[in-house]
């Protein structure tokens, strides 16, 4: 078999683990993300994250996390979803958090698609990342043809908006690689930058991450700031603002991935059931939740500075 014939097996496997989309990069040195990545950190646009500031070459270069890399399959998984808390007055809970954890299902999809590769095309050394180290996903997404960034920061596929998250495999193998996605659909809108809360996207492209609900409900582990008191929209663990104004996400349709299905009590709890939850009910609503990782007593912190 030839590289098309991996590549071709390759994605129709990501199709059958459930994937929305999957597409391939070559693993080469970043050059031009180099400036902008440097530029934002200079800002302290990163805020409180630390982390962000670490391991600048590996961000770059994705030979340096995997030895010989040569290609990288971006995969998308659809998180989307019409479902709504009863209440239209509690606290609000980014869509993406409402069921399992994202990194639990990914690699574990992605862990099966390696043991594919290994087992069908022969054996590859390679790791998959889902936004838990130094990649750039939304970088490589776009190289492997996945979408744009739109000016809020976010990949948007036109055919699914961009309720999705991303992944990668980082592997040794060559393949047949994808064009990439260098067609900016976001035109003239600015709905998101008008529609932000708290102003975070300060220019079309550029998201000071210090002013984010998502990093000040989540990242941030100090006391909210007073300035951003009325500001927040009602967000107590991520935002989506930025995403439902999109007009592009007018194409998103309910996912189907079964991890994804909130938990049954977590949509009928009302701005009371918020404003009283204890330990014990935080503790089975997001056993396995994304949500865990602001403790009870970070929920607890964000919930309060909304009132």
């Amino acid at each position: 078999m030839n590289q098309a014939q991996h590549t071709l097996m390759i994605k129709a496997e990501a199709q059958r683990l459930g994937f929305l989309f999957c597409g391939i990069a070559q693993a080469t040195f970043l050059e031009n993300e180099a400036p902008r990545l440097d530029n934002w950190l200079r800002n302290n646009y990163n805020g409180k994250m630390a982390y962000m500031e670490n391991h600048f070459d590996k961000r770059l270069d994705p030979r340096l996390l995997v030895d010989n890399a040569k290609s990288i399959i971006s995969v998308a998984l659809n998180y989307f979803t019409d479902q709504k808390p009863l209440d239209a007055t509690a606290p609000k809970i980014s869509t993406y958090a409402y069921g399992t954890d994202y990194h639990f299902v990914i690699k574990e999809k992605l862990a099966l698609l390696l043991q594919y590769i290994n087992e069908n095309i022969g054996e590859v050394d390679g790791r998959a990342f889902v936004d838990s180290a130094p990649v750039l996903d939304k970088v490589w997404a776009q190289k492997a043809g996945l979408g744009w960034q739109g000016k809020h920061s976010n990949l948007i596929n036109k055919k699914a908006g961009s309720f999705f998250f991303i992944g990668e495999l980082i592997i040794d193998l060559p393949l047949t690689y994808d064009i990439p996605f260098e067609t900016d659909h976001c035109g003239t809108c600015t709905k998101c930058i008008d529609a932000c809360p708290t102003e975070a996207i300060i220019a079309p492209y550029v998201v000071d991450a210090s002013k984010c609900i998502s990093y000040l409900t989540i990242e941030l582990k100090d006391n909210l700031p007073n300035s951003f008191k009325g500001k927040m929209d009602n967000w107590m663990f991520g935002c989506d603002v930025c995403q439902d104004v999109c007009p592009w996400n007018r194409f998103s349709v309910p996912h189907t991935v079964p991890e994804f299905t909130p938990h049954p009590d977590l949509l009928q709890m009302t701005k009371q059931d918020w404003q009283e939850i204890t330990d014990d009910v935080f503790g089975k609503l997001f056993k396995s939740s994304a949500l865990k990782r602001t403790k009870f007593t970070g929920l607890k912190r964000n919930i309060d500075f909304l009132n």
